[in-house]
Formats: structure tokens, C-alpha cells, sequence
């Protein structure tokens, strides 16, 4: 094994750096609904998840091995592509991060990692066949069958405890989303922990450290582990509150049924290889979730947001990780200038998120009320004012002036 160059930790540290982002921006998916549901207090929540993503990230290597076998082709990715492809997915993570939408690192990844990839070596440098396979089309697939899954599981919970105590019910419930959240966790870890581990060794492969075709060394994966978990315990507060409150008004019993059907599908994802992402995932199950009890809702105006940015994020990505391979190519000094580009602007994204600060202690303060579409305040716009009383000889009676409190100074103010 060849000794580590300065590109090549350079890389491997910005690979950490983009895991730790995966962390705080995705633990919604596993602790939004627990949270908004009472079932644990903020803090233990995260702190639980981010001790579950660890373990997680030591069940398998399928989804590694995706992204570092079959995405891409291997032969002829220079490090430095691999640097630009994770500039791209952590400058979209932060920017969804900060305005609160819960879109796909994964595909945040995918998408830096194709467009430096296109780039460098062209379109013939990306397997196509894997993309749609084992990226696009899950895409499509599983928040759909999640959804469904977690509507149909919200309606059987209902019906088998329409007799029970409601507060033997509710507890029972909570009880059993903690478990649920849990089994989230395992799940996220092990999907989403492994795409860093993928993308850490294509990097050595690409620099010459490991042999082609390897596995991720153990070094990798608990480095992996372990900044996922780092940033599952700091808490994306901000994407906690579009998912736990924002979204839809959640009870015990649609957590659990959300959860459950959203870890399953994680689970037997991650089993398969499929490079899924967890937000798409625990997404379309919060809304099926939300649709299954009766007289729920979904907040579309929020859930369409969330769609655009789901569509946006894999050229977004392409784009940015297109432009930051086109810099670094011109050398030495155009790596540096793209780590300044990138440390810079986290900096700035991260003093923008001061200006409203969202942590444990209100992230559930919101009243799950929806800002009025441009459609609706066009329409409050024009709205004419209250008509008169119409006598008999169909003359409008002109309304009596409201009392002149307004001479007053102070009623003025």
C-alpha cells in the first residue's frame, strides 16, 4: 500500500466533514415524529440515534461497494474528483440544512460524484445502468411504497385499539415508537454511513492506497461510524421541525406506524445495495402516516417544497461538483482555491443559521400552520369589503362610520 499523499486526506477528511453534515441534516428521519409526539425529550432522542447510527454502520458494506464499484467507473478517477464531488454534496446539505427542507444527501452525494466524474472523464465514465437501477428508481419507488405502507399501518393501529383506553393506548404506542425510532437508526447508519465508506475508498483506490475492487477497510467504516453519529448528537433541529411539525400533526400511533414502515424499507434496501435515501423514505412514510387517521392531513404547500428539492438535488449537486472538478483540475492551487470556496461559504451558511437559531429547546414551538400561497394572498388582496344592508327600494344603505377612537393620540398608536 502506497503512503498517503496530501490530496488524498485532504479528500478523506472532506469525506468525514460530508458525513458529519449526513448526520445532523438526516436525523429527522429517525427522531422528527418521536419528537413532536412527546414519546422522548429532544436531547436523548439524538443522543440514542447517533448511538444506534454507529452500529449500524458495522452491518453491512452492499451500499459501499455501490458507490465504489459500480456508480463510477474506478479507472482513471483522480482524487481530486472525488474532492470536488464532496464539495458539491456538502454545500447542498447546508443549504437545505438552513432553510430547513429535508432533502437527500444521498443523492446530494450521487450527484457531486457524477457531475466531477462527467467532468474529468466524461459521460461514458458513469455507469448508466446502476444509476437508474440502484439510485433512480428507488428514488421513485420507495417514498410511494412507504407511504402506502405506513397509511394502511396507521389505519390497522387505529382500528385494533378503537376499544382500548386511550391512555393505555398512547402509551403502548410510545412505547413502541421509541423502538421503532431505534430500528430507524440502525437503519440510517447502515445505509447512509456506508456511502461515505464508499466514497473514502474509491478515493484510496484512486490514489493508489488499496488495490481495485476492495472492500472498505475497517479504519474506514469506524471512521465513518463514528462522524455520522457526531453529527446525529448535534441535532438538524431545523429539518426536525419541517418533519415533526411541519408536514403533519402526528399521534403516537401514526409515529410508530411511519417509523416501522419507513425501517423496513431502509432495511431491506440496504440488504439489497440499493443507495437509498432515508429523507425520501421516512418522508413519504410521515405522509402516509398522516393521511392514514381520519380526519388527518398533509401540508402540501410544505410537502411540495420538499418534492422540488428532492428534483433539485442531483443536478444541483452535478452542477456544483462539475464546477468545482473544472477548478481543481487546473492544479494545485485550484484545489486550494475550492477548499477556501468551501470552508468560506459553510462559514457563511453557518452565520446566516444564527439570525433564527432553532435547537432542542423549540423545535417544537411552531403552530403547524402554513405561510399563505401567492394564490391565496392575491385573492385576500382584492376581496371587497362586507356589503351594505339592501332596503326595499334596492338602494344600498351606507354603513355607519366606526367610532372616531382614532382622534385619540394614543389609540392612534
Amino acid at each position: 500500500m502506497e503512503s498517503f499523499s496530501l490530496i488524498l486526506a485532504i479528500v478523506v477528511v472532506t469525506a468525514l466533514a460530508f458525513d458529519f453534515t449526513n448526520g445532523f441534516h438526516d436525523t429527522a428521519n429517525a427522531m422528527a415524529t418521536t419528537i413532536s409526539t412527546g414519546a422522548l425529550k429532544p436531547k436523548i432522542a439524538v443522543a440514542m440515534s447517533a448511538a444506534l447510527n454507529l452500529v449500524g454502520a458495522f452491518l453491512s458494506v452492499e451500499v459501499a461497494n455501490t458507490i465504489s464499484k459500480g456508480l463510477v467507473d474506478e479507472n482513471g478517477i483522480r482524487p481530486e474528483v472525488i474532492f470536488a464531488a464532496l464539495v458539491g454534496a456538502i454545500l447542498w446539505n447546508l443549504v437545505t440544512w438552513l432553510v430547513g427542507l429535508p432533502s437527500s444527501s444521498s443523492h446530494a452525494l450521487m450527484g457531486g460524484l457524477i457531475g466531477a466524474t462527467v467532468a474529468s472523464a466524461g459521460f461514458g465514465a458513469v455507469h448508466g445502468d446502476v444509476l437508474v437501477t440502484k439510485v433512480l428508481l428507488p428514488a421513485v419507488a420507495a417514498p410511494v411504497v412507504a407511504g402506502i405502507a405506513a397509511m394502511l399501518s396507521t389505519r390497522l393501529s387505529y382500528t385494533l385499539s378503537r376499544n382500548a383506553e386511550d391512555e393505555a393506548t398512547r402509551k403502548g404506542y410510545r412505547a413502541g415508537q421509541i423502538a421503532s425510532a431505534g430500528l430507524v437508526s440502525l437503519a440510517h447508519g447502515t445505509n447512509d454511513a456506508q456511502k461515505t465508506m464508499g466514497i473514502i475508498t474509491l478515493a484510496l483506490i484512486a490514489g493508489g492506497a488499496v488495490a481495485p475492487g476492495s472492500n472498505p477497510p475497517t479504519w474506514v467504516i469506524l471512521s465513518a461510524g463514528l462522524a455520522i453519529a457526531l453529527g446525529t448528537y448535534i441535532g438538524g433541529w431545523r429539518i426536525i421541525r419541517t418533519m415533526g411539525k411541519g408536514l403533519t400533526d402526528l399521534q403516537p400511533q401514526q409515529g410508530f406506524a411511519a417509523q416501522t414502515s419507513a425501517a423496513t424499507a431502509i432495511l431491506a434496501s440496504s440488504h439489497l445495495g440499493f443507495s437509498l435515501s432515508t429523507t425520501h423514505v421516512v418522508s413519504g412514510s410521515v405522509m402516509g402516516a398522516g393521511l392514514g387517521r381520519k380526519g388527518g392531513t398533509v401540508r402540501w404547500s410544505t410537502a411540495t417544497r420538499m418534492v422540488v428539492a428532492w428534483v433539485l438535488t442531483l443536478p444541483a449537486a452535478a452542477v456544483v461538483g462539475a464546477l468545482a472538478e473544472s477548478v481543481t483540475d487546473l492544479g494545485d492551487w485550484g484545489t486550494a482555491v475550492v477548499a477556501v470556496f468551501l470552508v468560506a461559504s459553510s462559514a457563511a451558511i453557518w452565520k446566516l443559521s444564527r439570525r433564527e437559531v432553532v435547537d432542542s429547546a423549540n423545535v417544537n414551538d411552531t403552530d403547524g400552520t402554513e405561510p399563505a400561497g401567492v394564490v391565496t394572498t392575491a385573492i385576500a388582496a382584492v376581496t371587497p369589503p362586507p356589503a351594505g344592508t339592501v332596503t326595499d327600494d334596492l338602494t344600498a344603505t351606507i354603513p355607519s362610520p366606526a367610532p372616531a377612537a382614532a382622534t385619540d393620540p394614543a389609540a392612534t398608536v
